[in-house]
């Protein structure tokens, strides 16, 4: 291990020690999300649990080495402080980040490039603040949970991805889709409104870097509210709700069956019983409307 290395991980355990087990998640107003788009690095803390600040893992010195180059490049003309984040410009895309004190924030993704921003001499760097769902905001989705039955969906797998002929939602009028990216697929809204009066609650999960309140707002705008929206599902940390096992561990207890939709089948689970049936999907045109006549016509029951 070298000299280099080891100086390097002594001082990410040192940033580690700055906020490791003294903070917690602190929801981000949304103005400070849309105004702050830079923070300085003074800010910024890595995640203790991050395979990152694992001594025995650790950060890739080759990738930093790049970041690092590039960073003292921009530094060098001056640039630092106005690089468009423009999607071509990689070493410049934001990090994301969730408050974790009044002052702080945790980087969920993008760990190498605040390290390389570290040692190239920055002050600050772009971010993307993001509120991720917490333990107390799956405790009150839950609470309001209206059925025993409920109808899961991946955000990124089947909400956010067109059908094969390029199907969507109409996108929503200037200003909103300047603040709303996200297009849904055709037929989703109101395939939401059937299961719902259907008897079904429904429940979205992304291991992506959303706001919770960002998705609930996007589908809100398209006239469809769901009982639960669960997000950074993959992050690393301690039992939370941003591991989906323990989302569904607590789940289990509220619901008697679940169907889960994806693009090209539906999975129908019966917790009791311990039984599951899986019923293939053609994606096309009228997916949404298939999954509705199996609901309708009560095969998705098993």
């Amino acid at each position: 291990m070298s000299r280099t290395y080891t100086q390097t991980m002594e001082f990410i355990m040192k940033e580690v020690g700055r906020v490791k087990g003294v903070s917690l998640p602190v929801h981000a107003s949304m103005l400070e999300r849309a105004v702050r788009r830079h923070l300085p690095l003074r800010k910024l803390h890595p995640n203790p649990y991050d395979e990152f600040c694992n001594p025995e893992i650790g950060p890739n010195e080759g990738i930093v080495q790049r970041y690092a180059a590039a960073f003292r490049r921009m530094k060098e003309n001056d640039a630092v402080s106005s690089v468009p984040l423009e999607p071509e410009n990689r070493y410049m895309d934001p990090i994301y980040v969730q408050k974790i004190t009044p002052e702080g924030y945790m980087i969920l993704n993008g760990h190498h490039r605040w390290l390389a921003a570290v040692q190239s001499g920055m002050n600050r760097m772009p971010v993307r603040i993001v509120n991720l769902t917490q333990q107390k905001d799956l405790e009150r989705m839950i609470a309001h949970a209206k059925n025993d039955k409920r109808v899961t969906m991946d955000l990124d797998e089947v909400v956010f991805t067109p059908g094969p002929d390029g199907g969507k939602e109409k996108a929503l009028r200037f200003p909103l889709n300047r603040i709303y990216r996200q297009e849904l697929r055709h037929g989703i809204p109101a395939l939401i409104s059937f299961l719902e009066q259907k008897g079904y609650d429904v429940w979205l999960y992304s291991a992506g870097y959303y706001s919770q309140d960002y998705v609930e707002k996007l589908l809100k705008h398209h006239g469809v509210k769901v009982t639960g929206v669960i997000t950074g599902t993959a992050r690393k940390g301690p039992k939370n709700a941003g591991t989906k096992e323990e989302a569904e561990r607590l789940l289990r207890k509220t619901y008697q069956r679940t169907i889960h939709v994806d693009q090209n089948a539906i999975l129908c689970v019966d917790h009791n019983g311990g039984t599951f049936s899986e019923i293939p999907l053609e994606e096309d045109g009228v997916w949404a409307a298939k999954i509705i006549d199996l609901v309708r016509e009560g095969k998705a029951d098993g």
